[in-house]
């Protein structure tokens, strides 16, 4: 909500699509979710409005009436009903939305709404908060010589924490798919993806991933292997917007990608996993490129799971620290030099246990996020 930055975005269908939404799970949640939730899954959805700045979070009966009062704008400036309108709001919590830039912001978009690369980066801008760079993701797939595009852009930098993450994502697509299907297929993808990041483990009020699907490509709805191939390709798209969040997390110097091998089930691997990445110790020896493979392996075990620690393993960048329950002679000087010269860091940890994994990512923890986020008005 500052001069000359491009803070709310409108996106448009030119048809009813149908739409599905996962939202935040922490019970302190923004009137815009709250709308959502009583309109999606839908199959009549026309356009999804955003703005930055503000959050709509906390804000009591006034919020609800914000996010109302912005879908009816919406409807009205592009002859919708209400009905046909989600909202999505980021930003400062607690804060009332200046309405009257809000409705003049919508009438501002909705004669720019446009079809070019452009339109769709500043559309993607116009989410950003604390990002320091737009994120889309595109991929194209061909049924039976029909290509179906899938669209996606995010933002989130930090107030990241699974389930989810603060972070928005909308994905759209020219797929006919059925309601129950999109919805199922989102939540899915969400638990691949959105829900296997972390930043500083705080989950936001905010948090929304939408899907909008208005079947544009033609062809039927889309059933049996079309829709293990759409399913495949939307949970791809979701994992690349996923990763860009934490790779663009507050202050970090790295992107850490977690791996848990050989557990009895995947939700016991995600939790290690988590555990791992959200451990202030193993996030800050990441910052300081230190291979300290005894902060790693004593977060795996408080992580509430059981595992025989004999039988663990853990490499850092590829390279082997641990072996059996036991550490092994290593160049710490070559492994934190390979940690320094890349921003990206992989972590695999391996269990005995069973043959389930899950894979988890997060950044490392600076000073400059600790500057950052003590400025930042919340």
């Amino acid at each position: 909500m500052t001069p000359n930055t491009l803070d709310l975005s409108l996106l448009l269908s030119d048809r009813p699509a149908v739409a599905a939404g996962v939202y935040t799970q922490n019970v302190v949640c923004g009137a815009p979710v709250k709308l959502n939730r009583e309109l999606t899954p839908s199959s009549s959805i026309r356009a999804v409005v955003i703005n930055s700045g503000v959050a709509n979070a906390c804000t009591g009966e006034q919020g609800d009436r914000d996010a109302e009062a912005m879908s009816s704008k919406v409807a009205a400036v592009c002859q919708l009903g209400d009905q046909q309108v989600l909202v999505m709001s980021t930003g400062v919590i607690g804060e009332m939305l200046p309405m009257q830039k809000i409705n003049a912001g919508i009438e501002a978009a909705a004669l720019q709404l446009g079809e070019s690369e452009a339109s769709l980066i500043a559309a993607a801008r116009g989410m950003m908060t604390t990002d320091t760079r737009h994120k889309i993701c595109s991929r194209e797939i061909d049924l039976d010589g029909r290509p179906v595009r899938i669209c996606g852009m995010a933002k989130g930098a930090a107030m990241i924490g699974p389930n989810m993450a603060t972070m928005l994502a909308v994905v759209m697509t020219d797929a006919a798919l059925r309601e129950s299907d999109a919805q199922a297929g989102l939540v899915d993808a969400v638990d691949e993806s959105f829900n296997c990041i972390s930043v500083d483990g705080h989950t936001s009020t905010s948090d929304t991933v939408l899907l909008l699907a208005n079947g544009a490509a033609g062809g039927p709805v889309l059933e049996g292997r079309d829709l293990a191939k759409f399913q495949a390709t939307l949970v791809e798209v979701c994992e690349d917007l996923a990763q860009s969040i934490p790779a663009d997390g507050e202050g970090a110097s790295h992107l850490i990608t977690v791996e848990v091998h050989g557990c009895k089930t995947r939700q016991e691997a995600v939790i290690i996993a988590r555990t791992i990445a959200d451990s202030p110790l193993v996030k800050t020896a990441v910052a300081g490129n230190d291979p300290n493979w005894g902060r790693i392996v004593s977060a795996a075990g408080y992580a509430g799971i059981a595992f025989d620690p004999t039988k663990v393993s853990l490499l850092v960048n590829g390279l082997l620290l641990y072996e059996h329950g036991a550490p092994v002679a290593f160049d710490a000087e070559t492994i934190s030099s390979s940690m320094r010269a890349d921003h990206d860091v992989g972590i695999v940890l391996l269990l005995d246990e069973g043959i389930a994994s899950a894979r988890f990512w997060t950044t490392d923890l600076t000073a400059e996020y600790v500057r950052l986020n003590a400025d930042y008005h919340t």
